[in-house]
């Protein structure tokens, strides 16, 4: 039986401009899938629609083309696939994996469990066995087992954690009525057949949720490879929140050559004169994950940082 072919994806949410971080993450998505031969799919990640912008997922769309990205296919709208996650979280309740919550954020505060993995708030599994007298469902929940999930990354090693005690119960449908990223991610990773996920390692703390939905779901786990996230001054992520500018659509080789170099590539100097085409074949042809750097972030270069 043949191996199967490379399948990754780019994911982008249209909450602002491409920036020098969501940049990287393509380059090296995308580098690690056609250095192989394999696909390489463009998916919106727009299922947050209260964050959209108007016009982000043109401008996003318009970049990578300038920059001489090709994608496989059309790209995939998460805002099209509700119907999709609605069926996907009807099968984990009549599996006895997901629930109903009618716990507040400020109730779940008050259990004093602490904050999550990421950031968040641990979940102290009130509403496990059912709903409390006189009140009804904020949110639905994937019930997790107290169990280590471990999965070693292709950049940053080895990566661990129990799920109950780290993180609890995680949301699935918001309280808002939102489908929740992990499950609208692992539902779309399974259904484009994606085989390696590669991407910013913001994101490396919540993937073992997402290996636990894959396991109650029975669909295959990807590898996965983090890559360093871009920062500013202040240490802070590159993002629309720290006030990351847009990357210059027209900035062609010097700019993709300064992403290779934020992922530990050798650049030399007169690669930045080849055509877009011509660079692109290059750096497929020398492109090294081993030389990615197994750290969670690191500067970016000064020309990309805010003012």
């Amino acid at each position: 039986m043949s191996a199967p072919v490379y399948r990754g994806r780019f994911a982008p949410s249209p909450t602002g401009p491409l920036h020098f971080g969501s940049l990287v993450a393509a380059v090296g998505s995308y580098l690690d899938a056609r250095a192989v031969g394999g696909e390489w799919l463009l998916r919106i990640e727009d299922i947050d629609a209260p964050r959209n912008v108007p016009g982000a997922e043109a401008s996003i769309l318009h970049t990578l083309a300038a920059l001489g990205f090709v994608w496989d296919g059309p790209p995939l709208r998460q805002s099209t696939r509700r119907e999709r996650y609605r069926e996907v979280l009807e099968r984990l309740y009549r599996q006895g994996d997901a629930y109903p919550c009618a716990c507040s954020r400020r109730e779940i505060a008050d259990s004093r469990l602490g904050p999550s993995v990421d950031g968040g708030l641990v979940y102290p599994g009130t509403c496990r066995a059912g709903l409390p007298p006189g009140r009804t469902a904020r949110a639905w929940r994937l019930r997790v087992p107290d169990a280590v999930v471990a999965f070693t990354d292709r950049v940053q090693g080895e990566v661990a954690q129990n799920l109950e005690r780290d993180v609890g119960d995680f949301v699935l449908l918001r309280a808002d009525g939102q489908f929740a990223y992990q499950l609208a991610v692992v539902v779309d990773d399974a259904d484009a057949g994606i085989t390696d996920v590669v991407r910013g390692a913001d994101l490396i703390d919540s993937t073992p949720r997402q290996i636990g939905l894959q396991r109650c779901l029975g669909v295959p786990t990807p590898r996965y490879a983090h890559l360093p996230v871009a920062t500013n001054a202040a240490g802070e992520k590159l993002s629309k929140q720290t006030l990351a500018p847009a990357v210059d659509a027209g900035g062609g080789v010097p700019l993709l050559a300064a992403a290779l170099r934020f992922l530990g590539q050798s650049v030399p100097l007169a690669v930045e004169r080849m055509a877009t085409a011509e660079f692109w074949a290059w750096a497929c042809a020398h492109w090294s994950p081993a030389a990615v750097p197994r750290r969670r972030a690191s500067p970016g270069p000064d020309q990309c940082l805010p003012p």
